[in-house]
């Protein structure tokens, strides 16, 4: 992936949108505006009743496809509910149906009255026949799961965007990952917290299959980049290093690029040789791990969001970040000799790959894919209309879809092993759609 040309730099002049499938047109069913030639298909939509017996949850979030067999494809979405959000409980608006799960399947039970609403769904969709063939409760009893990452191993990490602790009202401290397996069979996954990845406001995570360090995000403003060394490559509860990203050289960086806040940018483009600091007291009581890491050179970056690895590299958003508050991508090489003793010798490359600052361009960038062809497809969360904006190969941004529904944000977005359908999450209602049509990445 080239990189980007078309970004605007602060002051500088903004740039004609390059409608790459040309403008969009209304949809008359009000959900999904999408340019000629494009169709959307709902596969699911909060409220209804599941394989289990139990109702699909609102607010879609993150999310991941894995294939599956005979051509079926496996999605497993989050849901970023609170225990206050009953309407959109899988169990009920009153937990009615909190009975039908065992209560060690539940990771915080809530003592029966305040059970965790959160956590994730899975989809069975075979594309042959458009159906949708089966769709459950994968895990139960989290809260806010946001976004999280796809493993090479066939799971999905999920994570928690909440520091909330055990208390009167919860039985469990919560801001920590889970690890779902993608399966088409209608059961509930282990509710194990993986506390050494760290506990604190999670986001996202991406895998290098490579070294299998996994990267993770921190929703914060001033929030870090964290990387986790597993002890076993592909088992994470066996346990591992937490550590935080810092800019060789350049002790507390700040990579935001906010007006008034430091004399030196992190400029567009430059390459920035990059090492790790260790994290301890990884579960963090206090909620200060991104104090204590900043303090200890890491880098500070403005509300991490989504991660993808792709083309060797990983990518993530910056929701607020930049001059005028409205996102950055970073991209990252890992080393050669990434989470070894001899990283040192050939660091790992930072570059921060979009700075667009320029709202008609992109407007606070969360969840994001890498599409078959190195493009970049980026999920919208802003105050006004919300798109699914790409970006192509050569950097020169369109916009794809239109949320027709109201303003609300795109997430999950992610593309079939065959690029042949995006699949993306309406956080509200909450919906799952599959778009399907002429994407570029086909005709090469």
């Amino acid at each position: 992936m080239r990189r980007a040309v078309a970004a605007v730099e602060a002051g500088g002049e903004a740039l004609p949108l390059e409608r790459a499938y040309g403008p969009l047109i209304p949809d008359r069913a009000r959900v999904l505006d999408l340019p000629e030639g494009f169709n959307y298909q709902v596969l699911s939509r909060a409220g209804r009743k599941m394989s289990d017996g139990l109702i699909t949850p609102g607010a879609h979030d993150g999310m991941a496809v894995f294939p599956g067999s005979w051509g079926r494809m496996i999605l497993v979405s989050n849901h970023e509910t609170n225990p206050d959000q009953g309407i959109w409980s899988p169990f009920g608006i009153q937990n009615q149906l909190l009975d039908k799960i065992p209560k060690s399947k539940l990771y915080d039970y809530g003592y029966g009255v305040n059970p965790g609403l959160g956590g994730t769904t899975t989809l069975v969709y075979n594309p042959k026949t458009k159906r949708v063939e089966r769709e459950f409760l994968s895990l139960a009893g989290t809260h806010r799961n946001c976004a999280g990452g796809a493993t090479p191993w066939s799971s999905w990490v999920t994570c928690e965007e909440t520091v909330a602790r055990a208390g009167e009202d919860l039985e469990q401290d919560h801001g920590y990952n889970f690890e779902v397996p993608a399966s088409k069979h209608v059961r509930l996954a282990d509710p194990i917290p993986l506390k050494e990845m760290g506990r604190f406001n999670h986001e996202a995570v991406a895998v290098d299959p490579a070294s299998g360090a996994v990267y993770e995000t921190e929703d914060r403003p001033d929030g870090l980049i964290y990387r986790y060394l597993p002890n076993v490559p592909g088992k994470l509860q066996k346990g591992g290093k937490l550590q935080a990203l810092a800019i060789k050289g350049w002790k507390g960086c700040d990579t935001r690029n906010w007006k008034d806040l430091s004399s030196q940018r992190f400029e567009l483009g430059e390459s920035y040789d990059v090492e790790w600091i260790d994290m301890e007291d990884v579960e963090s009581p206090l909620d200060d791990l991104r104090y204590r890491g900043f303090e200890s050179g890491a880098a500070r970056f403005a509300r991490g969001e989504g991660m993808f690895f792709s083309h060797e590299r990983i990518y993530w958003a910056c929701t607020n970040g930049g001059t005028i508050l409205k996102g950055q991508i970073f991209a990252y090489r890992p080393s050669p000799y990434e989470g070894t003793d001899r990283e040192s010798e050939a660091p790992g490359k930072l570059e921060l790959y979009l700075e667009p600052n320029n709202s008609d361009l992109v407007e606070m960038c969360d969840n994001i894919d890498v599409t078959p062809d190195g493009g970049l497809l980026l999920c919208e969360d802003g105050p006004e209309d919300q798109y699914l904006v790409g970006v192509t190969p050569e950097g020169n941004y369109f916009k794809l879809a239109r949320n027709a529904t109201g303003p609300s944000e795109f997430a999950g977005v992610c593309h079939s092993p065959d690029g042949k359908i995006i699949f993306v999450n309406l956080q509200r209602p909450g919906l799952t759609l599959a778009i399907t049509g002429p994407f570029q990445w086909l005709k090469s």
